[in-house]
Formats: structure tokens, C-alpha cells, sequence
């Protein structure tokens, strides 16, 4: 069986990062946002972009910058990204992977928060790891997953999508995936012993 897990939210307890970012800039959450996804200078949005590795984290302030007049020093994604590690989820991917079965990540993510993850050694809990920025599709598309089940060589009815996004579970599912929406280590451990 291959168990396909979604890191913020479900693994890490992540802190909002729009919210912080923005309130570091003194735009607060939803200036920041709206700035992000601004797309009247036909550069798009933003969020979506880095997620899918269309441009750099670099661009992205660049852009960020040109659209707000706000220079920003450093690179805040990475300096104001600080997860803390869900240890009951964190001891069930132990277990799976202890029980003889491939526990991969497939996340949404940019390479900024990226690179905080293998900083920590988060990623050290997978077999594989899937990040959007790198494959260039974030979910809910369902290429997503069509190239995790082909990387790992698995039909969609042998794997297990576990994400705390109803909206990602839904299109997992529509593959034929086993989707779990994660509410808690707890209730995660009830469904997987369903299965």
C-alpha cells in the first residue's frame, strides 16, 4: 500500500503564512494576499505560481515589490516559516513504514519552505518526497497525483491520500484514491484502521 501524506497541516502544525508575512510588512493577512494575487499587471498570481515552480521565490518578491512599492529584505518566507512537527501524525507514518508499507509526502510548497523542511529533517519521515515547486502542478490538480501513482508505479486504488484540504481529498478521491480529510492524529488512526 502507498500512503501518500500532505505535510502542513496534517504532519506540521504551520502557522498562517500570509498572516505573519503580512503583518511583518504592516499590510496584515489580507493586503498581503490581495497584492499576491493581484493579476492586472498580467503576471498572475503569485501564490499559485511559486507553488508551482513557474517562478523562483526571488521573482516573487521582485514581483512583490513592483506591485506594493514594498522592498522586501529578505526573503520572508523562509525567515518567518517556523512549523512545529504533529508527533501523533509523525508516529503513525512511523508505524506504516515500520509495518512494511512506502509512506510518501505530496505537498503544496515553494522552495523557501522547502529548504526549511530538509533544514529540520522533516522530510526524513518519507520514503519520497513530492513537492508541487518541483513537479510544477499543485492540488487540487489532479496531475498531482497522476504523477505520484506513475513515479511510484501503483494504481490509484493501492493508495491512500491523507490531507487536512477537503477540496484535496475530493480530487484524489475522483482518481480513485482512498482519500482521509485529517482532522487529527486521532482520528486519522480510526480511519486508517478501516481500511
Amino acid at each position: 500500500m502507498l500512503y501518500i501524506f500532505d505535510m502542513g497541516g496534517v504532519v506540521t502544525n504551520d502557522a498562517d503564512g500570509s498572516r505573519v508575512i503580512g503583518d511583518m510588512l504592516g499590510l496584515g493577512r489580507e493586503a498581503f494576499r490581495k497584492v499576491c494575487m493581484d493579476c492586472r499587471d498580467g503576471k498572475g498570481d503569485l501564490l499559485m505560481q511559486v507553488s508551482d515552480g513557474r517562478i523562483s521565490v526571488k521573482e516573487f518578491w521582485g514581483i512583490f515589490e513592483e506591485r506594493s512599492g514594498i522592498h522586501a529584505r529578505t526573503d520572508w518566507w523562509h525567515a518567518l516559516f517556523h512549523p512545529r512537527m504533529n508527533e501523533g501524525t509523525a508516529a503513525i507514518i512511523k508505524r506504516l513504514r515500520a509495518e512494511g508499507n512506502r509512506v510518501v509526502c505530496g505537498t503544496n510548497t515553494m522552495e523557501s519552505h522547502y529548504a526549511n523542511h530538509v533544514e529540520r529533517g522533516d522530510y526524513a519521515l518519507f520514503d519520497q518526497t513530492y513537492a508541487s515547486f518541483q513537479m510544477g502542478v499543485s492540488k487540487p490538480d489532479t496531475e498531482f497525483w497522476k504523477i505520484i501513482l506513475v513515479s511510484e508505479g501503483i494504481e490509484a486504488k493501492d493508495a491512500v491520500f491523507i490531507d487536512d484540504r477537503k477540496e484535496n481529498c475530493d480530487a484524489a478521491a475522483s482518481l480513485g484514491i482512498r482519500a482521509i480529510h485529517f482532522t487529527s492524529a486521532e482520528a486519522l488512526e480510526k480511519e486508517l484502521g478501516k481500511l
